[in-house]
């Protein structure tokens, strides 16, 4: 099925530019967290982003009329884990970078997704990765471990690391589920519209007995829609479209574009300065994945 997708890609205008462009726009949620209202929880930062972002894809799926027409092809199984997958992403991440500051908790968390996506691929599709593969995995292991060695950034606050790797393992899980629902012949927005309108559904109450003060002020409220129609409604659009022509494992790699522009905006806007120690750890993870985005297709 991968083959199949990788083949129609080639008829398809640059599929890789829409991973690559939702990649960026993901890069911008952990600086524009960073820069919202002081008092915000990670908690109910993620439930606000679901409940946005996640009304916005139902809408668009309705209005599409693809959620009605592709319903018999949403799988239950694989709707309810891309669903689990971003609900726990959302939580696992935002409270990541909390602990860990943008650039590296992003590192982290989507320098390990390639590996995890590949695990699961394997697991849940049976899909056998390459060498290439187990190599990077080597290397994002290593570059993480040098990341939460003492005198790296993280080096006080292993649950931090820990967090972002869940965000990783999460974020593997909905891009594994997601492009199972879409080789099923789901459209892209009612994969969108059904795991990101499932996922928001735990998180109205979150959203309502958690701190929430912080959407008071008009600052909240502009986070809360921004991260909900840029970072998700948009860059899950372009996410999808560009997943239903490319292999998982393909995909995952491309989103290296999010830890890269997230660090630059850690660097440039929110003025992080990372250890040398810590920075090595996250070129470790970065140069272990350019050998998947360097793979031939076939793997």
């Amino acid at each position: 099925m991968a083959g199949s997708a990788e083949r129609t890609a080639r008829h398809t205008p640059r599929p890789e530019l829409g991973v690559l462009g939702a990649a960026l726009l993901f890069g911008t949620t952990g600086t524009a967290q960073a820069l919202g209202p002081d008092l915000t929880s990670p908690a109910t930062v993620g439930a606000a982003r679901l409940v946005v972002g996640g009304a916005a894809l139902a809408l668009i799926a309705v209005a599409s009329g693809g959620l009605a027409a592709g319903r018999g092809r949403l799988r239950p199984r694989a709707t309810v884990l891309a669903a689990a997958g971003v609900a726990l992403y959302q939580v696992t991440f935002f409270a990541a970078v909390a602990r860990t500051g943008v650039a590296l908790g992003t590192v982290v968390a989507l320098g390990s997704a390639p590996a995890a996506t590949g695990a699961l691929a394997l697991v849940l599709r049976r899909e056998r990765p390459g060498p290439r593969w187990g190599l990077a995995t080597i290397l994002a292991v290593a570059g993480c471990a040098l990341i939460v060695l003492p005198g790296g950034d993280a080096g006080a606050n292993a649950l931090g690391v820990a967090l972002a790797l869940a965000a990783g393992a999460s974020y593997a899980l909905y891009t594994v589920a997601s492009k199972e629902l879409l080789d099923a012949g789901a459209a892209p927005a009612t994969v969108m519209g059904a795991a990101f309108g499932l996922a928001a559904v735990p998180a109205v109450p979150l959203l309502a007995l958690g701190d929430s003060d912080w959407l008071g002020s008009a600052g909240g409220l502009a986070l809360a829609a921004y991260l909900g129609l840029v970072p998700t409604a948009l860059a899950y659009t372009l996410f999808a479209r560009g997943l239903r022509h490319l292999a998982s494992a393909r995909v995952a790699t491309l989103t290296l574009a999010e830890p890269l522009a997230a660090a630059g905006l850690g660097v440039l806007v929110l003025s992080e300065r990372p250890s040398l120690l810590a920075a090595l750890g996250g070129l470790a993870v970065l140069s272990g994945l350019v050998l998947v985005a360097t793979a031939p297709r076939r793997q």
